[in-house]
C-alpha cells in the first residue's frame, strides 16, 4: 500500500505537468490576444494624432518592438515554419496561407515605418505624424481580419492534416521555441509588458471601454 502511495505521489507532478501544457493552436491564439492589445495601443495613438495630443513615442517604439520580436520574430515564424508547409504539403487551404504569408510580410514593412517614426525628433514633423497615423491604420485593419481568420479557419484546420501525435510535438517545439527566445514563462513577461503600455497610455482599465 505505501509503495502503490509513493507511485501516485511520484506520477502526480508529471501528470500536473502534461495538463498545464498549451497545445498550439491555443498558444497562437492567446498570442493573437496579446496582439490585439498592442493594435489597441496603435489605436490611442491614431486617436492622439488625429486630436493633436501627445504621447510618448518611446512608449509607441516598445509597442512596436514587442510586435517586431515577439509577434514577427516569433509567432509569425512559427506559422511559416510548421503550420503554412503543412497545408500547401496537404493542398488544404492554399489560397489564405499565401495570403496569410503576404500579410505577414506587409506587417512586417508596417513595423518598420512605425520604428522609424516614432521617435521625438521624427514627430517634429507633422508630416511624418500622418505617415505614421497611416501606417498603424493599416496594419490595424490587415490584422483584425488576418488573426480572425486563424483562429477560425486555419488553425482549427490543423487537426485535419495532422496525427494527434504530431499535433502534441508542435506544441512541444513552440514551447521549446518560446524559451530558448524569451526564458520561462515568455508569454506571461511580455503580457506584464503590454499592460505596463497600456497604464501609460491610458487604456489599462477594462471598465472605461464599457458603453454607458
Amino acid at each position: 500500500m505505501q509503495l502503490g502511495l509513493a507511485a501516485g505521489c511520484a506520477a502526480a507532478p508529471a501528470k500536473e505537468k502534461e495538463n498545464e501544457e498549451v497545445a498550439p493552436a491555443e498558444d497562437l491564439m492567446r498570442e493573437h490576444g496579446l496582439l490585439n492589445r498592442v493594435l489597441l495601443i496603435y489605436e490611442e495613438v491614431e486617436r492622439r494624432i488625429a486630436a493633436s495630443r501627445d504621447f510618448k513615442p518611446e512608449s509607441l517604439a516598445a509597442a512596436a518592438g514587442i510586435v517586431r520580436h515577439f509577434i514577427e520574430d516569433y509567432h509569425e515564424k512559427l506559422e511559416e515554419e510548421h503550420l503554412f508547409p503543412r497545408f500547401r504539403k496537404a493542398h488544404r487551404l492554399v489560397d489564405l496561407v499565401d495570403t496569410l504569408d503576404a500579410q505577414h510580410k506587409a506587417g512586417r514593412r508596417e513595423t518598420g515605418i512605425t520604428l522609424q517614426l516614432a521617435t521625438a525628433a521624427a514627430l517634429k514633423d507633422p508630416g511624418n505624424r500622418s505617415r505614421l497615423a497611416a501606417s498603424l491604420g493599416r496594419f490595424i485593419r490587415m490584422y483584425r481580419p488576418h488573426e480572425a481568420r486563424e483562429d477560425t479557419v486555419l488553425f482549427p484546420a490543423l487537426h485535419q492534416i495532422v496525427s494527434p501525435h504530431e499535433y502534441a510535438a508542435l506544441g512541444e517545439q513552440f514551447e521549446k521555441r518560446e524559451h530558448q527566445l524569451f526564458g520561462e514563462e515568455g508569454f506571461e513577461k511580455m503580457v506584464d509588458r503590454v499592460a505596463g503600455l497600456e497604464k501609460e497610455f491610458g487604456i489599462y482599465d477594462l471598465a472605461q471601454f464599457t458603453p454607458a
